[in-house]
């Protein structure tokens, strides 16, 4: 084990100190300003997000619940919605389309870890959502996932593959089960 330890050296944090600080004081904004802001107070927390570089337009509803991490890598376009308890793991770029509704409990992931390599190097991966896609309730979306405009992610399903417009996918893995009925806006 000791042979293993110095044969990798001490490993090197991922993270530059500019934005160590900026994960700090965003923490204790998400858990005092953020978090304990009324239900309703939608525009408050778009102010919050975005004074630590999201880019949020003004119609988004992301409720209090709401876990973001490194919100300088999240984009969330008009009209969509962020549910209670849903969590935006923003290590990578985050990008969610116009009326895309993210259900509570759901996690959204954007980063994830070289597993062949034996320091484990942290991979800072995308997650893109198209317009009118819908991931429901306690929902999982993989690091490098695309969903498709219009595709659906059912409850607890997992993706770990992008996901086909106007598509409804369940289980884990997510598999399409059905074809969803389109419409424009």
């Amino acid at each position: 084990m000791q042979e293993n330890k110095n044969r990798l050296g001490r490993r090197r944090s991922p993270y530059g100190a500019r934005e160590k600080v900026a994960r700090v004081l965003w923490g204790i904004a998400q858990a005092i300003l953020f978090r304990l802001s009324f239900h309703n107070w939608y525009g408050w927390r778009r102010l919050l997000i975005r004074m630590f570089g999201a880019s949020v337009h003004p119609t988004v509803r992301v409720r209090r619940t709401v876990r973001i991490e490194c919100p300088w890598n999240l984009s969330i376009d008009r009209d969509a919605q962020i549910g209670d308890g849903v969590t935006l793991y923003c290590l990578g770029r985050v990008a969610i389309g116009e009326r895309v509704t993210i259900s509570q409990g759901a996690h959204v992931c954007a980063g994830t870890h070289d597993y062949n390599d034996p320091r484990f190097t942290l991979i800072r991966a995308t997650v893109t959502i198209e317009r009118h896609a819908w991931i429901a309730a306690d929902a999982f979306v993989g690091p490098f996932v695309v969903a498709r405009e219009g595709a659906v992610l059912g409850a607890r399903a997992v993706a770990m593959k992008s996901l086909e417009a106007w598509t409804v996918y369940s289980g884990n893995p997510a598999r399409s089960v059905k074809e969803r009925m389109r419409f424009e806006s």
